[in-house]
């Protein structure tokens, strides 16, 4: 049968479902440098998709290499960004079952457990294809050794 649980008991199904709601502020926060660095990287991609055709020798090839990086670098924040909402919606997913289970007594505990692991595991792969991502960028703006020579004038 069904019954209406206390008010106390949806006060500490609450306090029990504030942790994931921070994890969720902290994704959220992670979602906004993601997109943002996707952004920069598309209007880079633009950028140099305008110099491209006009380009001839070595600086025609140094437009190509970026523009592949640029394209690897656009896959791996759209991995990071899928990640990471996948992980969003798991801890959504976690708070809502708390409170289901608490509201018609379901003894789901492993299920939330398990979904709140896999949460995490979601959040940590995005976070080591943020890093990734990262380090590809910083392949992109190495000084060109010409660039850093004297001038002999």
């Amino acid at each position: 049968m069904f019954s209406i649980p206390a008010v106390t008991t949806i006060a500490q199904t609450i306090q029990l479902s504030l942790s994931p709601v921070f994890m969720l502020a902290g994704i959220g926060a992670l979602l906004n440098v993601l997109a943002g660095r996707l952004s920069r990287v598309v209007d880079r991609a633009r950028a140099v998709e305008q110099l491209h055709p006009r380009s001839t020798g070595p600086e025609h090839d140094r437009h190509v290499w970026e523009l592949r990086l640029l394209n690897k670098r656009i896959s791996v924040i759209n991995a990071s960004l899928v990640l990471a909402v996948s992980s969003a919606v798991m801890t959504c997913l976690v708070v809502a079952l708390l409170f289901v289970s608490e509201l018609i007594k379901l003894h789901i505990g492993t299920i939330v457990a398990l979904s709140f692991i896999l949460a995490m595991m979601l959040l940590i792969a995005s976070l080591a294809s943020f890093l990734l991502e990262v380090r590809m960028s910083l392949n992109a703006i190495r000084i060109r050794p010409e660039l850093l020579e004297r001038d002999q004038a």
